[in-house]
């Protein structure tokens, strides 16, 4: 782990700590959750549930997983043998990747990344093969077909994909998890899904989210992981899943047993009612996420920023160039004394830096008071 440091978020909140600044680098809200999942977390802690948990998670929370996925994504999945709750999906990846791969085996994925994938990827010594998302002439990220199909060799084991797509707010389109699934089923590879914003997609997205477990032949070589942090609000209680077919379920929490082995007991119940919540929560969820993207673009883009679209997720990337910035580390560490606003730079997140040297992202998911007052640091 010696190439790995403290994180970007680390750095950039201590920064915004320091500074005094509105802190719209880390991908946190500063909101809490639904009032029926935080009383039913209550309930749960006073009630007793604070021992260890089962392994895979309790029954109640993998019947509501199922049961979400079914209702949103008509994916049949048994929660007996095909779902298992993890700290939060960064565990879920983790697990995942060193319960498939093994020394040597190759991970084809996109980049920018979230920087657990890497980490992750270094950890069961398997090696990236990442294929580069570029603005394409409508601003929108899309990525070479060709380079795609380059990735894939005979060392080729995995796949991971995340859609809606952090940090550029990409949401990959029907035609293009085509692609990534014939691939898959050309080379026999597993593919481990990352799809934590499934209800941050946004009317104005070039295409609804899809699960890639959903396409023909992939339901039973997909792992799809998620969690409740993003879509409840609730990212410091860590209570992620993975669903997929019941091989890879066990050989994944296999690994997480030596992992975290279990985690939140009283939050579990909590998350079970939210996932039961009617759509209304959902639609009005998405609703209000929208609204804050749309302040913060346009701010942004009155600041003298480039924006590009950001059709789902928490997070916007705008160019820096405009701006006479060339190199996003360096404007992000100097942003908070020239206009008290923390962003992050994008390039930290490609094994090809330069393609993302100009880019850097803003998280929107903030009260609209805050958003505004970041907005109006900017403009001045």
């Amino acid at each position: 782990m010696r190439p790995f440091g403290t994180t970007i978020f680390a750095e950039m909140s201590a920064l915004a700590a320091r500074t005094g600044a509105v802190n719209l680098g880390q991908g946190f809200p500063d909101t809490d959750g639904p009032p029926e999942m935080l009383a039913a977390a209550a309930e749960a802690l006073a009630g007793g549930a604070n021992q260890y948990p089962p392994l895979a998670g309790i029954p109640v929370l993998r019947s509501a997983i199922a049961a979400h996925e079914q209702r949103f994504w008509a994916l049949a999945r048994d929660p007996d043998t095909e779902v298992a709750v993890t700290a939060g999906a960064t565990e879920a990846i983790a697990a995942a990747i060193l319960a498939i791969c093994e020394p040597g085996d190759e991970v084809v994925c996109f980049e920018p990344y979230y920087d657990s994938y890497a980490a992750s990827i270094a950890l069961a010594g398997a090696v990236r093969r990442p294929v580069t998302l570029r603005p394409g002439p409508s601003g929108r990220y899309e990525f070479d077909p060709d380079e795609l199909r380059a990735a894939f060799g005979g060392r080729t084991r995995l796949v991971l994909l995340n859609s809606p797509h952090n940090p550029t707010g990409k949401v990959f389109t029907g035609a293009e998890l085509e692609l990534v699934a014939g691939l898959c089923r050309e080379y026999d590879v597993f593919a481990v899904t990352d799809e934590v914003y499934e209800h941050l997609v946004f009317p104005d997205a070039a295409a609804p989210h899809v699960p890639l477990a959903g396409l023909p032949g992939m339901l039973d070589r997909t792992l799809r992981i998620s969690s409740a942090g993003k879509t409840f609000s609730c990212t410091g209680w860590k209570i992620g899943w993975a669903t997929g077919p019941a091989r890879l379920v066990s050989a994944m929490l296999r690994v997480k047993q030596f992992l975290t082995f279990v985690n939140g007991a009283p939050l579990q119940p909590a998350v079970a009612v939210a996932l039961n919540l009617p759509d209304s929560y959902f639609t009005g969820f998405t609703a209000g996420m929208q609204d804050r993207r749309d302040r913060l673009v346009t701010g942004l883009t009155e600041a003298g920023l480039t924006v590009l679209p950001s059709e789902g997720t928490y997070f916007v990337t705008a160019d820096i160039r405009p701006l006479g910035g060339a190199d996003g580390v360096e404007f992000c560490r100097e942003l908070p004394a020239r206009s008290g606003v923390v962003a992050v730079p994008t390039q930290v997140f490609y094994d090809r830096q330069d393609a993302g040297r100009h880019l850097i992202r803003f998280a929107f998911c903030k009260r609209p008071e805050v958003i505004d007052e970041a907005v109006r640091r900017l403009r001045n």
